[in-house]
This record gives structure tokens, C-alpha cells and sequence, in this order.
């Protein structure tokens, strides 16, 4: 349940128009639901948290992914994240109303109009949050934040292939990145960018290293290690190829002014 829901709950019971008893109904006595297929779904999480729980679709059986969705949908919005495009085709039919960008591997229902309008290419260029990306390789885990946090409402940009390769592709962007409050920096081969934008902003950089990169790049641990040895401060390294955990990250920073 979202805090707009808590609020219009709660104003109605002040008004009278609503018994406590049935407020606390609808507001559940438990903040952990258990449901069939092994799973706890936790649909109060957005009270405690500011997020509302998202589903991780890898991993799960398809009965236990429609359970999980259901579940949530009863509560309100729901984000599915890394979806195969097999367990897309089931999810809309079973929620019509849904939407998929299998480009960020991720499913929407609910937070329609940011999400559908994360889906358009161009880009927005500056916005409070900007994801970077050093090459167009590195593009899924950057949409997969950029549309997560389109989906929570917040205002974010996108800026792509502009790596160090090629410093001078980057430097028509560094006034808007020089007006944003957080930087997602998404990069793969040596990960060198976060360090290079940390050094040019006043605002914190979440370093996303991916898994693109030959032989020795390990599957993203080079670029993890070049983001955790930065000699820049204000960066902060979130796991490989996780762009849905910076994406939360920024978010949370939001929530809280």
C-alpha cells in the first residue's frame, strides 16, 4: 500500500465516513502475508520502506510469479523485474493492462504513465537523476534503472556511450549532469567512468559495474574493482549488472529530501 493510499484511508476515517474497525482491515493487522508456491509477500513494505516490494521474476516458477503478482496487485503497483520475454507473454495475458519493455526486462502494472513514457526513445538529457552509461553494451542494465525509477515517479534522465573511449562525447552533457542531485554511472570493460564523472559533479555517483568486457574483465569483477578503488570520493558501488539496486538506492535518497 502507497502512503497516497494510507492518507486517503486515514482521512476518511477522521471524517467518519469510515469505521477504524474497517480502516484496519483494509490496512491488514500483519505486515507479512504468506500466499501458496513458498512464498512471503510483504505488501506494507512501502509504509516501513518509502519502496513497495518488487518481484525478481528470475528463479521463480511460473506459478509462483503469477501468485507473487496477484498477491502485490491486490495492494496496488507492481514492478516485476528481470523477466524473460517467456515470462512476459504470461504475465500479459493474465494482466492485460500491463506493460513490458523487454529491453529493460521488466513488467508494470501500475505507475503506467512513468513507466510508458520511460519506454519512448529520445531520452530525456537532464532530470533530478541521470543514468550514464560508458558504451551502448552497458544500455539493458541502465534502462532497467532508468524505468524503475520512471516507475516510482521520479524525474530522471538518460545519457548513453560516453565512456572514456571518447571523453569529448561527454562534455556537452556536464552542465545538466552538474544540476542533478544523483548520477547512476553504469559501465563494464575497466568501469573507469564513475570515477571521471565524481570528478566533475558536487553530487553523489552510484557506480553500476556490468558484466561487459573481454577475458580478463572477469564478467564485471574488473570494473567492480576499479569502482571500489576509485581515488574519487562521493562514489558509491552497487553489484554487478545491478541496475535495479541503484535505481532504489537514488530513490530512497529522493524520498528523503
Amino acid at each position: 500500500m502507497s502512503n497516497i493510499q494510507l492518507l486517503k484511508i486515514l482521512e476518511q476515517v477522521a471524517a467518519g465516513g469510515l469505521k477504524p474497525e474497517t480502516a484496519l482491515d483494509l490496512l491488514g493487522t500483519q505486515a507479512v502475508r504468506n500466499t501458496l508456491h513458498g512464498l512471503t509477500l510483504d505488501p506494507q513494505r512501502a509504509l516501513r520502506t518509502s519502496l513497495s516490494e518488487v518481484v525478481l521474476a528470475q528463479g521463480k516458477s511460473d506459478d509462483a510469479l503469477m501468485a507473487a503478482v496477484e498477491g502485490l496487485a491486490q495492494h496496488g503497483e507492481v514492478l516485476v523485474s528481470r523477466v524473460t520475454p517467456a515470462q512476459a507473454a504470461l504475465l500479459e495475458e493474465r494482466f492485460s493492462v500491463g506493460q513490458y519493455w523487454p529491453d529493460a526486462r521488466l513488467f508494470s502494472l501500475g505507475g503506467a504513465s512513468g513507466f510508458a513514457k520511460a519506454m519512448k526513445a529520445p531520452w530525456p538529457l537532464a532530470g533530478e537523476v541521470i543514468v550514464v552509461t560508458a558504451g551502448a553494451a552497458d544500455l539493458p542494465v541502465a534502462l532497467e534503472a532508468y524505468c524503475s525509477l520512471a516507475f516510482w515517479g521520479k524525474e530522471c534522465a538518460l545519457i548513453t556511450d560516453v565512456g572514456v573511449a571518447g571523453l569529448d562525447r561527454l562534455t556537452t552533457h556536464v552542465g545538466a549532469l552538474r544540476k542533478a542531485r544523483i548520477i547512476i554511472a553504469v559501465a563494464g570493460m575497466e568501469g573507469a567512468l564513475p570515477g571521471v564523472l565524481a570528478g566533475l559533479v558536487s553530487c553523489p555517483v552510484l557506480a553500476v559495474p556490468t558484466s561487459v568486457g573481454y577475458g580478463i574483465g572477469a564478467g564485471g569483477f574488473a570494473a567492480l574493482s576499479t569502482m571500489l578503488s576509485t581515488c574519487v570520493p562521493g562514489v558509491a558501488t552497487l553489484n554487478i549488472d545491478n541496475g535495479f539496486g541503484a535505481a532504489a538506492f537514488a530513490a530512497k535518497l529522493l524520498n528523503k529530501g
